[in-house]
Formats: C-alpha cells, structure tokens, sequence
C-alpha cells in the first residue's frame, strides 16, 4: 500500500536516507527533467550521493542542464525516486529492470500510486512547484543553479505562463525563482524564442494538415505523422511541445494532437479549458493527465486515431 507523504515527510525520508536515483518520463519535457535535476542538486547539497537516469529520450535542449546529473554505469542505487511520473507506463526505457520505485513526486491527479510512498500535490502547476518547497525545507535557501533548474520546470509546464494551468501561485514561484538567480532570460529565449528550420518546416506541415470539427468547430484535432517528420527533416529535439499549436486557433474547445512514435503508434494530447475535462477521454484509453491537459497511446495508425479521439470527445461535448 502506498503511503501518502507530507513536504516535511519526504523530506525526512531524503534526509534520513541514501544512494538516490532519480527517474525522469519517457519522452521527458521540462518539467521532470528540471525538477529531477533540481532535486539531484539539491540533494548534493545535503550531503548525498544522487544521480538522473540515464532517459535515452533527453533532447539536446535539456541535456545542457541535466547531463552533469546522470549515473555512471555502475551506478547501484539504494532509493529509487521518480519525478512527475504519474503511472507505470510512462516509465523511460530500459527502467523496468531496476527495481521498486520508493518515493514517486508528483502533481498529476490521475497518480496510480505505484510507489511505495507519495507526496503528489495536485494543485500545482507544476511538479517544479512541489520541488521549490521541498528545497527551501531541506536547504533553507536556494542558489542560481538551483533557482534555473526550477524555473524550467515550473516555466515550461504552463507554456511560459499561457497556459490554462497558470496560478496565481506560479506567478509567485517564478518571481521567487528570479530573485534567487534564474537565468531567466536566457531560459525564456533558448526554450520559448528560439527554434531550428526544420522545426519551423514542420509546423508549416502541422498546420496545413489542421482538421476542425464539432459545433462552431470546437475540436481541433492535428497530426504528425511519421512521414511528415522526414520530409522536414526534423528529430525529436524539434518535437517539444507541440500540444501547444491546435491549440491557438481562435474558438478552439478541446485541442488533439495526434502523433505517430512508430507504425500502428500513436501518442494523443488533449488541451482544454475548465470546462471540459481531458483526462476523462484519455482514460478511455489507458491514459491520465489534468483536467485541462492529458494524454494516452493509441495502437492504430493515425487517421483511424482521429477517428476514435474526435468521436470520443464530440459525445463527451
């Protein structure tokens, strides 16, 4: 039975113990990679041994900040803790042989209590938010290199603070994140501003492929496909938030965007507003997420994904 854990709780458990690996989720985004290094350092700072596993799906744009972090080969970990891991399936490749998680870190409400214990908070918008006061708790006080690892994650997990997800209390740790030494603007310009040709290609692609559908055209569903990939030339550091572009068009309700990993694969991602609740369609499907933002796989190609996705929220709406 998982036990459910307070800020204070985990951070005894931290204190208290040894020999951490910290696990990121497969194809990782900002969040769990800025969170997961964050707490690696700030786990150094106690005075531990800790290290990142080594996610083969890193990009190259996050690598700068977390390869300094990653375990060595022969690395045998004591404690193994994920970070903004909500459920078995998310795990990275190639974990499934190390071992029970002990300690899972998390802001998912849709958390299927796999660890042993659990400290999940999930009104943050962050898993970057939770990090912050488990630092300020453990450490007292933050140092920049501490203050950019968190800003990516908490930055990166609201889109730059557009998203629907954005508080109040977001605000407030950013602002704390950058009096304490983020580099947040060098940050905002490599994670937000600044982007490769094919990555430009492809989204030309993305977007002349839209599809609209539902009254008033509420539902705005587009694809990447395999072969799309390859005529623009782009890889998966060109594929960082991508949910985000359906998304933008005016009168949008839900937006899908529907990606083929693999022949017969296809990843879905449903944004929406508070209205309607994306997490329930993705959990038809073996999926989680927030409310106003989930997702799941789908074992069909990607029209036949279009199809089950679109109807399943149109009798939803």
């Amino acid at each position: 039975m998982t036990k459910t854990m307070t800020l204070n709780d985990c951070v005894t458990y931290l204190k208290d113990n040894d020999g951490y690996l910290l696990v990121t989720h497969i194809r990782p985004d900002g969040d769990t990679l800025g969170s997961a290094a964050a707490l690696c350092h700030i786990l150094r700072r106690m005075g531990k041994t800790a290290y990142l596993y080594d996610n083969p799906q890193v990009t190259a744009a996050y690598s700068l900040f977390v390869d300094r972090y990653l375990a060595p080969e022969d690395f045998t970990p004591a404690h193994i803790v994920t970070v903004d891991l909500a459920s078995e399936n998310l795990f990275p490749e190639g974990f499934s042989q190390k071992g029970t998680v002990d300690l899972c870190i998390d802001h998912h409400p849709t958390n299927s209590s796999y660890a042993q214990r659990l400290l999940c908070d999930p009104e943050k918008a962050s898993c970057g938010e939770i990090v912050l006061e488990l630092g300020k708790l453990a450490l007292g006080e933050l140092d920049e290199t501490l203050a950019s690892l968190l800003y990516i994650a908490v930055s990166t997990d609201c889109g730059c603070f557009v998203y629907a997800n954005t508080r109040a209390d977001t605000h407030r740790a950013a602002a704390e994140l950058i009096d304490a030494g983020a580099d947040y603007k060098r940050l905002n310009r490599l994670l937000f501003r600044t982007f490769s040709y094919s990555r430009l290609m492809l989204e030309g692609l993305i977007y002349t492929g839209m599809k609209r559908y539902g009254e008033n055209n509420c539902v705005t569903v587009v694809t990447v496909t395999l072969e799309m990939m390859e005529k623009s030339g782009a890889t998966e550091d060109d594929c960082d938030d991508l949910a985000s572009l359906a998304g933008r068009v005016a009168g949008n309700r839900v937006a899908v965007t529907i990606r083929e990993l693999e022949p017969g694969l296809c990843k879905v991602s449903l944004r929406s507003g508070e209205d309607f609740d994306s997490a329930a369609i993705c959990a038809l499907h073996g999926g989680g997420g927030h409310k106003m933002a989930a997702g799941c796989t789908i074992h069909s190609d990607p029209d036949e994904t279009r199809d089950t996705i679109v109807w399943d929220i149109l009798e939803a709406l």
